[in-house]
């Protein structure tokens, strides 16, 4: 399996579930990357005990706070990871930080339900990409590689096959109107960046986890953590600009808009 070769890599909503085993399987590669800076809300609270283990282990790991939804929390990250790595650009910025309302039907979601979801899961990946582009250009301009690449410089954002608008029919039966609204403008938002930064040199890419048993995602899902991620970073290396605005899922499977 080709390995991703990012030498720096923030990931957002890493304290558990997909973003706590992202951070363990980079940590674990033959070739970690020099730094992982892994955000939640609390990096000091009880939910952030496993991300604390790890980073007293790894040198290489960096705890920082930051909620997504508010901007000058996302100012203030940019800052610290910027002094970490003194001069060097971003490679991977990977937009993990979700929230899902299970029981948000179209007869009970609200405005504030809606307003709230879609902060989180589609503005939150907007600011991030705009504050940390600085740091993504910089690493493209001084890549050596041709093409658009994870190694190089690229925004993830981890969406769902939920916000694809022609597969809703298949699992309306969980209807989550909150999140699949929001998710399919986190999709809208990788085609926007994708025609907006390719122009950087920075490659920008949908990615489906699948179904997986997480908090989020309910002990009846079909997919592991460790399986999922594994199957995204096997996708993150092959990724090319032929790739750049689409959504993929874990496997590297196109799924349609």
């Amino acid at each position: 399996m080709a390995a991703v070769r990012a030498r720096t890599v923030l990931l957002t909503g890493s304290n558990r579930g997909i973003g706590l085993e992202l951070v363990k399987q980079l940590l674990g590669a033959p070739r970690p990357p020099a730094w992982i800076f892994a955000t939640c809300r609390d990096p000091e609270g009880p939910r952030a005990q496993e991300l604390r283990d790890l980073a007293s282990k790894h040198p290489n790991l960096v705890l920082v706070k930051l909620d997504v939804a508010n901007p000058s929390a996302i100012t203030d990250a940019v800052k610290i990871v910027e002094g970490k790595l003194n001069g060097m650009g971003l490679n991977l910025l990977i937009n993990n930080a979700g929230i899902y309302t299970p029981t948000a039907s179209l007869e009970t979601v609200d405005a504030e339900e809606m307003i709230r979801t879609y902060k989180t899961n589609a503005v939150g990946p907007m600011l991030m990409a705009q504050a940390f582009l600085p740091l993504l250009k910089k690493a493209a301009q001084e890549s050596t590689e041709k093409g658009l690449s994870c190694s190089k410089a690229a925004i993830i954002n981890i969406s769902t096959i939920m916000g694809s608008i022609e597969k809703t029919p298949e699992s309306f039966f969980k209807p989550v109107i909150s999140y699949r609204c929001s998710k399919a403008a986190l999709n809208m938002l990788t085609k926007c960046q994708a025609l907006t930064y390719g122009e950087a040199g920075i490659l920008c890419v949908a990615l489906h986890p699948g179904w997986v048993k997480t908090d989020m995602g309910s002990q009846e899902a079909d997919l592991t953590v460790d399986t999922s991620v594994r199957g995204l970073l096997s996708v993150l290396p092959i990724l090319s600009e032929k790739h750049s605005g689409t959504l993929l899922n874990w496997e590297g499977k196109a799924i349609p808009w």
